[in-house]
C-alpha cells in the first residue's frame, strides 16, 4: 500500500474571476464602472460590492467575495488608505495571495506611485488619522501598512502612464 508524505491542500473554489478593490468616493462612478463593465462585457466574472444583498452583513459579505476570488484588482487612489474598508479588505487579499498564490494587480489611479509606496502625501495624512484611531490597536495599523508596503511593490498599471 502506498503512502503519501503530503497532504494537498486544496482552494476553495472560485466564484468570480475578479475582485475590484477600490475607493468609493474616488473611483465607483469613473475609472471602476467602466472597468467593471468592460470585465463583464469579456465574460469575466467580477465581483464589486455594489453585489451585496439587502440585509446581509456588509464585511462578512465581502471577506466570502475574497475567499471566492482568482485575480485581485487593487485601485489604488487619493482616499483608498483613509478607508478602513479599504485596507482590511487589502490584508485579507494578501493573505490569499501568500495561501493560496492568489494574483493581485495593483492600479494606480490619479495618485503618485510613490505616494503609495512610501507612504506620503495622502497615504501620510490617512495614517496619522489611523494612528490616532487606533491607538489602544497599533498592530492594526501595522499591518495596514506592511499589507500596503508589500502590495505597492508588485507590477501593476499607471492611469497617468497611457499605452
Amino acid at each position: 500500500m502506498a503512502s503519501s508524505s503530503s497532504v494537498t491542500h486544496l482552494s476553495p473554489p472560485s466564484k468570480h474571476d475578479v475582485f475590484l478593490s477600490f475607493r468609493g468616493e474616488d473611483t465607483r462612478d469613473n475609472f471602476t464602472s467602466h472597468l467593471h463593465k468592460a470585465l463583464c462585457n469579456k465574460k469575466i466574472e467580477t465581483y464589486i460590492d455594489n453585489r451585496i444583498e439587502k440585509g446581509d452583513g456588509i464585511l462578512p459579505s465581502l471577506l466570502k467575495a475574497i475567499e471566492e476570488s482568482e485575480i485581485f484588482v487593487i485601485i489604488f487612489s487619493k482616499n483608498y488608505a483613509s478607508s478602513t474598508w479599504c485596507l482590511n479588505e487589502l490584508v485579507k487579499i494578501l493573505e490569499y495571495k501568500q495561501k493560496l498564490g492568489r494574483a493581485i494587480v495593483p492600479v494606480l489611479y490619479n495618485v503618485d506611485p510613490s505616494d503609495v509606496r512610501k507612504q506620503s502625501g495622502s497615504y501620510a495624512d490617512a495614517f496619522v488619522k489611523h494612528d490616532q484611531q487606533f491607538k489602544d490597536n497599533i498592530g492594526k495599523v501595522q499591518r495596514w501598512r506592511e499589507s500596503l508596503t508589500q502590495v505597492a511593490q508588485l507590477s501593476g498599471w499607471d492611469s497617468s502612464e497611457i499605452r
